[in-house]
């Protein structure tokens, strides 16, 4: 079984991360995709995430029953900040029987020169690129190891729906309808 990780803090998840997630497990080789909430993204500060378990539920209602996505919180029982290749190392000892790739974006493929044992990653699993607007190249572009979806191109973020939340802004397209309502009734973001 092939999983595709996507991960992200999903602070919080989007309608954005869900085409992305479908798109991956109808247009590629994929069985399943997990959603791997990062307790701590060590390019961002921890103070401005809603709590750990808070994101994952959200992330929970966003999957809902669909049949081959997940929410995984691996990372929660990780030493903070944790990195992929830790997560990964992790994985590989709970499920050896099962061939792990990463998802990621454009933007983030541009960046993955910055990542901790970023060859031990590519040594271990495959990458799932999809476009980002403005995402510049990458030295890792033509490598083996690299494959293009070419998935819709996604121009909603975290941080703007945070940010219209914090205005009072209606919002409510741009997330999964329980995820909405769940942030209403918590008053997260104001």
């Amino acid at each position: 079984m092939k999983i595709g990780l996507y991960f992200g803090t999903f602070n919080p998840v989007h309608i954005g991360h869900m085409v992305i997630a479908q798109y991956m497990l109808e247009y590629s080789d994929l069985d399943e995709v997990w959603f791997v909430v990062t307790p701590h993204n060590p390019f961002k500060k921890k103070s401005t995430l809603l709590d750990d378990r808070q994101r994952l539920h959200m992330v929970h209602l966003a999957i809902g029953d669909h049949y081959s996505l997940r929410a995984s919180d691996v990372e929660f029982g990780l030493e903070q900040p944790n990195y992929t290749i830790n997560t990964l190392n992790d994985l590989h000892q709970k499920h050896p029987d099962k061939d792990f790739a990463l998802i990621m974006g454009q933007d983030n493929l541009a960046g993955f020169h910055k990542w901790k044992d970023h060859e031990k990653i590519l040594e271990k699993c495959k990458l799932y690129v999809y476009p980002r607007p403005g995402a510049k190249p990458s030295q890792f572009d033509d490598y083996p190891e690299v494959h293009r979806v070419n998935a819709p191109l996604m121009e909603l973020s975290s941080t703007q729906i945070r940010a219209a939340v914090k205005e009072g802004k209606d919002v409510s397209y741009m997330l999964p309808p329980e995820v909405w309502e769940y942030i209403g009734q918590c008053g997260f973001y104001k």
